[in-house]
């Protein structure tokens, strides 16, 4: 994956064979992307590269990550479930995502149309890391299983991201292991899950 910021705009993440081709959804999408970044940079937020994307960090906090699709691109928050979204522009990921906190563009001229709802929910968002507020853990959250607390216990770079993934992509690496009735089983699962992991998708993620 990429670790410089300008490769993402100008190539893309370097997660698929697309990468620094036309193809590129990042490609596709930059017009888009950049109307997005220059929003973001201009909150103050620190830009950096995390898991092939730019993610926005404030107040040593992880505030939003960008990336595009084939279909769209997207702006994601990171404690979306302290977002009040009080203009409804809030989406979940996917049907296990428990919280709504991802918007979506489907045109570039849509960055510019809700530019001041991005501004507005950059701020709450920045707000809360600032005060050290953290969304509460969902009720219905399937247990942890000892292995995988003990994996990223010993292993920092899989504990940032694995905490950096949605609830519904948690989830789905707490279904799956959960699932598995040995503890070898679930050891292996976790070292299988790893790159997957690293690279913010989830279990049943292409």
């Amino acid at each position: 994956m990429i670790t410089d910021i300008e490769d993402f705009f100008a190539k893309g993440c370097d997660r698929c064979a697309r990468f620094d081709t036309p193809d590129c959804s990042v490609m596709m999408w930059q017009a888009g992307l950049l109307a997005l970044r220059d929003i973001l940079n201009a909150t103050g937020c620190n830009e950096t590269v995390k898991w092939g994307h730019p993610c926005y960090v404030h107040a040593r906090r992880n505030i939003a990550i960008i990336g595009a699709f084939r279909d769209d691109f997207r702006l994601t928050f990171f404690n979306a479930g302290l977002m009040t979204d009080p203009d409804g522009v809030l989406e979940r990921q996917g049907p296990n995502t428990a919280t709504a906190g991802m918007i979506r563009f489907t045109s570039h001229a849509q960055v510019a149309e809700r530019s001041t709802i991005i501004k507005t929910y950059l701020t709450e968002a920045m707000g809360y890391a600032e005060r050290g507020i953290k969304a509460p853990a969902p009720t219905n959250q399937p247990d942890m299983p000892e292995e995988l607390s003990e994996a990223l216990d010993s292993d920092p770079e899989l504990a940032e991201a694995f905490h950096a993934l949605t609830p519904g992509r948690q989830k789905s690496y707490l279904f799956n292991l959960n699932g598995a009735k040995q503890s070898t089983t679930r050891i292996n699962r976790i070292a299988k899950f790893r790159d997957k992991i690293i690279a913010g998708k989830g279990a049943t993620d292409r």
